[in-house]
């Protein structure tokens, strides 16, 4: 039977998306299949915003309308003569539900049906009824101290005159000023339940610019699709000349002003483009009044979006009031804020254990992912990424630091690297943006590297021209300790990415050469598959090398090692040089290394399913339960790597290199923003691990 969670909160406006992300995030990290259940919503004639939201995050399987009991009209039909109908009637939807899920969280409803003043008993007689503790959900939003107190301490009555067990509470949405008071009212009025304390931030309330021409049905001027996803912070009338607007335009803030106001409209998509100003969200021009092309190819530079809509500028404020913007599945800064805020505000290892979350044996790619970025956060460290003029970099970048994965350094030329952020809508605050021709490090960079390649010849003035090369300067950031980590590859090949690190950073004690892991997020577990991207052909010293240190990078990652050396052929079976080649390899492992699950050589196949190893190799514990494969040479490792890609629709996360002093990870050229943020927390770990390895 599926466990069961109830987010409940007490009234309107509570941010329940926002926090759902953030429990969602938390049970992603110890079960595998979750579900997401709405006893109450308003329309059933769409699908609900929250369940669409979390099934499009969390990849969950389950089709929109099996996450949803009842609407308000059902609802008040069913409860004509009592609760009783409607009750039935959630059980029963949510009973289909569970059967294929391991834990279903239940979000209560919204207090925007006919009786509001009847739902937080409503709410509590469901939760009691699906045997489900609760999270109360408070909403502190222009609320002074003691009334949310008083909520609090009501929704705890309702709970337990209905036989509720409370999880925890958390006050959301609080004001800046009364956060350290709410938290010290609730640490004295708290029984046996944790309460949290999350501080109102604005950027998740914040209407898109989509959501403002969705509203106003306006035209849409200029500026790419993804340009209208930005937020919208304020409003500012242009009304006045530039030198009066100008001082006005903050980030995130959409210009309202006549469209013959060529002279605003310029000057806003100047400020877009320039490092200096901030950037503006987009331009609502009213009146109608669409500017010439010729103005039109004047904006395009900028990305800035331009909507047109024919009401004046009095009458289109009017239409604005009250808008609120909601967190879609593509609002990527929304939902990495929304994750930032609750990892920073709740203490997620009590939440747990307050849960009492029963932990899977699988390891799904969501539960590795939610593993990894928490592990990351744990104890953040900071990363260069040399590509800065990549707009992947720099999207991922914006994510890593609202979800706190990792400090940031970006390399590039400062204005250059605004300006494209500004064009995108990434919000680089926070981050810090170097420059290596500029950068007084650059001399000193330059010493470093001649002294350490003397011996192949290479002068200070050839080393003061290398280390411009973001890829090496990004590396001697590494080897001065400036920085913990680097991630690159995005737009540079593999071996720009680990020549640097080769002659710099060089191989750790005991190790003679780099390699390679993939971590392969399959449906229920994540392997490591070794080497598919360094070495063409390595000899049995070397393949014994690879799999030591492939052992030790799953070990790091949560993956107990089992190690099996693939080959043609299984034990004795098979003879030849190939054979040979990984027979002696399992031998020097098995030497260093008598402790480690190990067998070789073994075909794939045996390696991986439990039915064919007891076949072909019975009694060997790693037949069959193999968790780190090690590939005889690069052709077969590629290969492998990408069949299982595809064919098992596994998620690939890598090349994660290993064997270097410093952590340096190499990224495809084809990579995507979340390929990024993973690499980086990847590296992040890496250097926790080796922080802990260096004797206090």
């Amino acid at each position: 039977m599926a466990q069961s969670l109830y987010l409940l909160s007490t009234g309107p406006r509570s941010g329940k998306a926002a926090v759902a992300l953030g429990v969602l995030e938390l049970l992603a990290r110890h079960v595998d299949r979750l579900a997401v259940f709405r006893p109450l919503v308003e329309d059933g004639g769409r699908p609900d915003g929250i369940v669409e939201l979390l099934r499009a995050r969390y990849s969950l399987a389950q089709p929109p309308e099996a996450g949803v009991g009842a609407t308000y009209e059902e609802a008040a039909r069913l409860t004509a003569a009592g609760p009783g109908p409607l009750v039935e009637r959630v059980m029963e939807r949510y009973a289909a539900l569970a059967e294929r899920a391991d834990l279903v969280l239940s979000i209560g409803s919204d207090y925007t049906g006919p009786s509001p003043s009847t739902e937080l008993e409503l709410n509590a007689v469901l939760a009691a009824n699906l045997g489900a503790p609760v999270i109360t959900l408070v909403p502190a939003l222009g609320r002074r101290p003691h009334e949310v107190s008083g909520d609090a301490a009501q929704a705890g009555g309702v709970l337990r005159d209905n036989g509720c067990i409370l999880v925890a509470t958390i006050v959301n949405r609080a004001a800046q000023e009364t956060v350290d008071v709410l938290r010290a009212q609730q640490q004295r009025s708290a029984a046996d339940a944790p309460t949290y304390v999350l501080p109102e931030l604005a950027l998740l309330s914040a209407p898109t610019v989509e959501e403002v021409s969705t509203r106003l049905a306006a035209a849409h001027i200029t500026g790419d699709v993804a340009s209208l996803q930005r937020e919208v912070e304020s409003f500012v009338v242009g009304s006045g000349h530039v030198d009066a607007v100008l001082p006005l335009l903050r980030d995130g803030t959409l210009l309202v002003t006549a469209g013959d106001r060529t002279d605003l409209i310029v000057t806003a998509a100047a400020a877009a483009t320039s490092p200096a100003l901030p950037t503006p969200a987009g331009v609502l021009l009213t009146l109608g009044a669409a500017p010439s092309p010729h103005i039109e190819e004047l904006l395009r530079p900028s990305g800035l979006p331009v909507l047109l809509t024919e009401p004046d500028t009095y009458g289109t404020l009017h239409a604005l009031e009250g808008l609120r913007g909601h967190i879609h599945p593509t609002s990527s800064r929304k939902v990495a804020a929304a994750l930032g805020l609750f990892a920073d505000n709740v203490d997620a290892d009590e939440l747990a254990s307050r849960v009492r979350l029963t932990r899977s044996d699988a390891v799904t790619p969501l539960m590795f992912s939610a593993q990894l970025l928490e592990r990351a956060r744990s104890d953040r460290r900071h990363i260069v990424l040399p590509e800065g003029e990549d707009d992947r970099v720099l999207r991922a970048a914006e994510e890593i630091v609202r979800r706190g994965v990792a400090r940031l350094t970006v390399l590039g030329e400062p204005d250059a690297v605004s300006a494209r952020a500004a064009q995108l809508g990434v919000d680089l605050r926070g981050i810090d943006v170097l420059d290596p021709a500029a950068s007084p490090l650059r001399k000193e960079f330059a010493e470093t590297y001649a002294r350490l390649r003397a011996h192949k010849g290479v002068t200070l003035d050839a080393a003061y021209d290398v280390v411009v090369d973001p890829s090496y300067f990004g590396t001697l950031l590494v080897h001065a300790g400036l920085v913990d980590g680097m991630v690159s590859g995005a737009a540079h090949t593999t071996a720009a990415t680990i020549r640097p690190a080769l002659e710099i950073i060089k191989t750790a004690p005991g190790v003679s050469l780099v390699s390679s892991t993939f971590l392969m997020c399959l449906s229920d577990r994540v392997l490591a598959f070794a080497d598919c991207a360094v070495n063409p052909d390595p000899g049995p010293e070397q393949l014994a090398e690879i799999a030591l240190s492939t052992a030790q990078t799953a070990a790091a990652f949560g993956i107990e090692p089992r190690v099996a050396l693939v080959s043609y052929s299984t034990g004795t079976s098979g003879s030849g040089a190939d054979v040979e080649k990984v027979r002696r390899a399992a031998e020097i492992v098995a030497a260093r290394r008598p402790d480690l699950p190990l067998a070789g050589p073994i075909q794939y196949d045996a390696a991986v399913d439990p039915g064919v190893g007891a076949s072909k190799l019975p009694g060997n514990p790693v037949s069959g339960h193999a968790t780190v494969l090690i590939f005889p040479d690069l052709n077969t490792g590629n290969t492998t790597y990408k069949a299982v890609q595809r064919a098992a629709g596994a998620i690939a996360v890598g090349p994660v290199l290993q064997g270097l002093r410093r952590p340096v990870n190499d990224l495809s050229r084809g990579c995507t923003v979340p390929d990024i943020v993973h690499t980086v927390a990847i590296t992040a770990v890496q250097a926790q691990e080796e922080a802990a390895a260096v004797p206090a």
